[in-house]
């Protein structure tokens, strides 16, 4: 296994070990920022929601769409877990 596959694993093990209950809020939000910073996916949780772009200029729709299926992806995984599914 890789290094990254290591650090990557590492920290998923840290959402599955301290999932979200009644009393942890706080450490679980730190624990979820640090590691969709590693992720590289924290910006969708820190900015607003871009608008698509009007002039459909191929940087700017490349940008747009990236952050989109970043936001999904975000959510979806969030959603599994605080439903149980996952």
């Amino acid at each position: 296994m890789s290094q990254e596959n290591n650090s990557s694993f590492a920290l998923k093990s840290i959402l599955e070990k301290d999932k979200l209950n009644n009393i942890n809020f706080l450490e679980w939000h730190r624990n979820l920022k640090i590691v969709l910073k590693f992720a590289k996916k924290h910006y969708v949780l820190e900015g607003p929601v871009p608008n698509e772009p009007e002039g459909n200029t191929a940087t700017a729709r490349k940008a747009w769409e990236k952050h989109n299926e970043d936001s999904i992806e975000v959510t979806n995984r969030s959603t599994r877990k605080l439903m149980l599914l996952d």
